[in-house]
């Protein structure tokens, strides 16, 4: 099995520092491609994490690098019109040429993600379904078949163009560890793309996952894959202050209570290989690495890794 290793550029990030400049973003995207990672990845968020807008930076991406894939870690269908959602993702797919995974999620029920949600004219509650059908109003559009809807959303007899490069639309990843979220990615989605937990844990997840795809008929169609953060130095201390600051600063909540829920490795580089094999021995195919600390150091580690792992 060929291990990818992709690398989560900093938007979050680059808003919190007063720098939106999205220069240096896509240079970062240029230096992870050039040093041999597979895939490059933005988060999503409209005011509860203010950042870059996820489609729109990755259509920038793509015309950067040639060959790469690219991903939303993880985009928020349920705040976009799935009518206006099929035609951004059918054309950031054309504009990379088939490149596009869509990572998907529900977002957490937290009180400034409801008031995202509001600010947005969108309901917070019933959003699992809102997501979902969505998502099958997103598919139906993109066979280039006309569509008739009648649910959420109204549409008569109507086609949307272009449709997107691969045929049938993009890989949908679905992410969360709670047991509906599981199934939901077993029976439903293309990959499995949670934030944790420990190695362990996430192989007992995904064989969970794996059970559900298998039930559904869907045996050996969904692809593991794991959010990580990392932040690699000699000093395990300061490398452990360093996540925990960055998490409390990010989420706004105690790093002690946000480390239970995300996998964060904190030490020196020779720690990290055996860290991430952990989760490939477990049947991760696909590691996603969110850094903190020096961004450019921290590529030519996740290099070396990706190399190791294969």
């Amino acid at each position: 099995m060929t291990v990818k290793l992709g690398y989560l550029l900093p938007t979050r990030e680059q808003i919190m520092q007063g720098k939106p400049d999205a220069a240096p973003l896509l240079a970062l995207a240029e230096r992870a491609e050039g040093a041999g990672l597979d895939s490059i990845w933005v988060g999503d968020s409209l005011l509860a994490r203010p950042r870059h807008e996820p489609l729109t930076l990755l259509a920038g991406v793509a015309g950067r690098v040639p060959r790469v894939e690219l991903g939303t870690a993880v985009l928020l269908p349920a705040l976009r019109n799935p009518v206006i959602l099929a035609h951004l993702v059918a054309t950031l797919d054309q504009v990379s040429e088939g490149r596009f995974i869509m990572g998907v999620g529900i977002a957490a029920d937290v009180p400034n993600i409801r008031a995202e949600f509001e600010a947005a004219g969108v309901p917070f509650e019933k959003r699992v379904g809102r997501m979902m059908e969505g998502l099958r109003l997103c598919k139906a559009f993109w066979t280039g078949d006309p569509v008739d809807w009648d649910g959420r959303w109204k549409v008569e007899d109507s086609t949307l163009g272009p449709t997107p490069h691969r045929l049938g639309g993009p890989p949908i990843w679905g992410g969360g560890s709670a047991e509906a979220s599981l199934t939901r990615a077993g029976k439903h989605f293309d990959g499995w793309f949670p934030t944790g937990p420990d190695a362990a844990g996430w192989g007992k997840q995904w064989k969970t996952v794996c059970e559900a795809a298998e039930a559904a008929g869907r045996a050996g169609a969904v692809t593991g894959a794991v959010y990580l953060t990392a932040s690699i130095d000699d000093d395990a201390d300061k490398a452990n202050g360093m996540i925990n600051s960055y998490l409390e600063n990010y989420y706004r909540q105690p790093a002690e209570v946000l480390r239970r829920r995300q996998a964060c490795f904190a030490g020196p580089e020779a720690e990290f290989l055996p860290w991430l094999q952990g989760y490939v021995d477990a049947g991760a195919s696909h590691l996603m690495v969110r850094v903190v600390g020096d961004h450019e150091s921290h590529i030519g580690i996740l290099a070396k890794a990706r190399d190791a792992l294969n």
